[in-house]
């Protein structure tokens, strides 16, 4: 799909933080939580994700790269909390970047760290690019359910859209690939706390907790990498 062709599709929708999120007409998805798309990303993958690891290096794998809220927003935890990160982000179709301008992530990141935020966007693809010395980034352009995972991670966020739509992402196959690519004692982050999204994690080895979701959301998923 082109750029031009996958603009087309979405929509730019302010969420109840102020934040803003894309819609997506063909599948009748949003990228993030209507209810707070900056909110939602703090609370799942920033402050039950990446603040509950005990470690000053990490890798995160993230399936979904989107906008690039998480990632920005992981490294402005890195910032303050002393980290580096190396951060593989997969995303099958990436946004045309006037499209990201005009999000109005600026009012949510901090002002020195839009230009990186850009960066990011503008990084190569499938190349390894140093954002900081705190960060460096790696964004692979492909189907997930197709890759071959090469590299060991510390942290996976799981952000594809939701099962009802995407049935296949979220397969036992799926996780059973995350858990053999985790060190040990890695742990996946998601909002979705699905039965089904409970039961493929459990039978790939994980030790799958519920815990309590971001605004409009009772529950997501933490889910730790366990000696089987």
């Amino acid at each position: 799909m082109s750029p031009f062709s996958l603009q087309n599709l979405l929509e730019i929708k302010k969420t109840s933080d102020g934040s803003s999120t894309l819609f997506n007409s063909e599948l009748n998805e949003h990228y993030h939580s209507t209810f707070g798309a900056y909110t939602e990303s703090m609370h799942i993958f920033i402050s039950n994700g990446l603040l509950t690891l005990n470690k000053k290096n990490i890798k995160i794998l993230e399936i979904g790269f989107g906008t690039g809220l998480n990632a920005i927003l992981s490294y402005e935890t890195a910032l303050n909390n002393n980290l580096k990160i190396d951060y593989t982000g997969i995303e099958l179709y990436p946004l045309p970047f006037q499209l990201i301008k005009r999000l109005g992530y600026e009012n949510f990141i901090k002002s020195e760290n839009l230009d990186l935020f850009y960066k990011m966007h503008n990084a190569e693809w499938n190349e390894a690019n140093q954002i900081t010395t705190e960060f460096n980034l790696k964004k692979i352009q492909g189907d997930f359910n197709e890759l071959l995972l090469d590299q060991y991670y510390n942290l996976v966020y799981f952000d594809a859209f939701g099962p009802d739509v995407q049935h296949e992402m979220w397969s036992l196959k799926n996780f059973i690939k995350i858990y053999n690519a985790l060190n040990d004692k890695g742990i996946l982050v998601t909002y979705s706390s699905k039965g089904d999204v409970k039961r493929n994690l459990r039978y790939a080895g994980f030790l799958v907790s519920r815990l309590q979701g971001p605004p409009g959301k009772r529950h997501m998923i933490r889910a730790e990498k366990t000696n089987r």
